[in-house]
Parts: C-alpha cells; sequence; structure tokens
C-alpha cells in the first residue's frame, strides 16, 4: 500500500518492506526547538534551473523561489540562511556531473561554521515532457506541484559502500511526514516521493530533503506560490502538530 500510493522507484535502486515501514517513518520524532541560532538552511545544487517565463522574468530562477521560502519561514519563526552559491556552473559553462561534488564542499562550509543547523533543504526545478503541466489551485492562487525526491544509498543489488548514509532513515521519515501533511491539508499539492539509487547529499543532517519544484514549463508566479503550503507543511512537521 505504502510503495503504491506514495512512492516512484527509479530503476537504480530498489526499497524492501523493512526499510519502507510506515510505523518506524511515523514515528521519528523530526521535532525542532526553536532557537535564535540557524537552524535551516536552504540551497540549490542546480542554481541554474529556471521557469518559464525567464529571461523575460530574471528572478525567475530557482534561486529566486528559495529566497521566498526563506521569507516565508522566518516569517514563522525559524532562523533561515539561504545559500544562493552556484555549483552547477563552472569556467563559463554548465556542469551538472559535479554539481553534487560541489554542492557538498558548499554546504559543509556552512555546516561547520553554523552547527546548530538541523534542516537541510536542496531546492530544485524539475524537467519534464513540454506538454506537462504540473499545476494545481491552493487558496485560490496557481500552484506548482511540488515532489520530494530521496537517495537511498543503495542499488537493486545492495548498498553503495562509498555512498554511506546513516541518516537515510530519517531522511525517509521527513519527506514521508511532510508527504502526509500534505495529502491532508493540501489534497493534489505533491507527487509520489521519488526514490533513486544515488546519496545527494542527504546524510549531512537527519532533516535533509532534495524538493523538486514544478518543472520548466512552470511560471515563476505557480513556483513562488507553492512556496506558501510547503512552509506551512514544513512548520507542521518540525513542530510536531
Amino acid at each position: 500500500f505504502l510503495m503504491k500510493h506514495f512512492y516512484n522507484v527509479h530503476t537504480s535502486t530498489t526499497a524492501d518492506r523493512e526499510l519502507m515501514n510506515a510505523k518506524n517513518l511515523l514515528s521519528k520524532d523530526l521535532t525542532l526547538e526553536k532557537e535564535d541560532a540557524p537552524q535551516i538552511l536552504i540551497y540549490h545544487t542546480h542554481s541554474q534551473e529556471t521557469f518559464s517565463d525567464y529571461p523575460e522574468n530574471p528572478e525567475a530562477t530557482i534561486t529566486g523561489v528559495g529566497a521566498y521560502l526563506s521569507e516565508l519561514l522566518e516569517g514563522k519563526g525559524y532562523s533561515v540562511i539561504h545559500d544562493d552559491g552556484v555549483y552547477d556552473y563552472r569556467d563559463g559553462k554548465l556542469d551538472r556531473s559535479r554539481a553534487y561534488t560541489y554542492a557538498l564542499e558548499g554546504i559543509q562550509g556552512i555546516l561547520q561554521k553554523y552547527p546548530s543547523i538541523e534542516v537541510v533543504l536542496d531546492l530544485h526545478r524539475d524537467g519534464v515532457a513540454e506538454g506537462t503541466r504540473l499545476v494545481t489551485e491552493i487558496n485560490g492562487k496557481p500552484t506548482a506541484k511540488i515532489m520530494f525526491f530521496n537517495g537511498t544509498s543503495q542499488t537493486p543489488d545492495g548498498p553503495i559502500e562509498y555512498l554511506p548514509n546513516p541518516n537515510r532513515e530519517a531522511n525517509l521519515a521527513f519527506s514521508f511526514q511532510m508527504q502526509l501533511k500534505a495529502a491532508g491539508m493540501y489534497p493534489g499539492f505533491t507527487r509520489k516521493i521519488y526514490l533513486k539509487g544515488l546519496r545527494y547529499n542527504q546524510h549531512v543532517r537527519a532533516r535533509s530533503a532534495l524538493i523538486e519544484v514544478g518543472a520548466q514549463t512552470n511560471t515563476y508566479e505557480e513556483a513562488r506560490n507553492a512556496m506558501e503550503p510547503l512552509a506551512h507543511i514544513l512548520d507542521q512537521v518540525l513542530r510536531g502538530s
């Protein structure tokens, strides 16, 4: 039931019953006591991802969406760092192949400087067929659908030894608890959680999440609007509401 209704599994990985146990995922305590020191980091492994109204609207980037999410979370009382560092553009050209390596170097520096950070969000924009529109309506606004994405650090043959993730179960619990909140409060807002075989730097914290916000066919307004329900869902999980 869990796999059929909540997940899509890429052929690069596998997920067994022991790992994908709803009771375990829901029992994980991911609540956070608010404090003045930075607690949430938002960054973008693929900072060059843009929306359909770019370049006419120069703000229509995933980095612009991250800035708005930071603003919303700060309005809820969290101390947030928004890293707008560029990790997928090197020497004058786009380089997605090493972006996760560069991003890890960048965020590790931030986490060392601010060890109080307990939530790490990597915001992306998906790429889909040109005829696909990932949009719904929330509170009367056209809103891009979002998708939580988990790396499992394993192939169908077993664990990827050079990509250990001691936080894997907590990462899975974090996305599942947010997915469940979304289903209850904003039906149709989220796509199924996507599982893929690598690690995607989710090992850095227990509350790490990779989030795809809409796709290249969405407008910046739709993507920006999606940050309002996302901030609400995240706050609910962190408060244990």
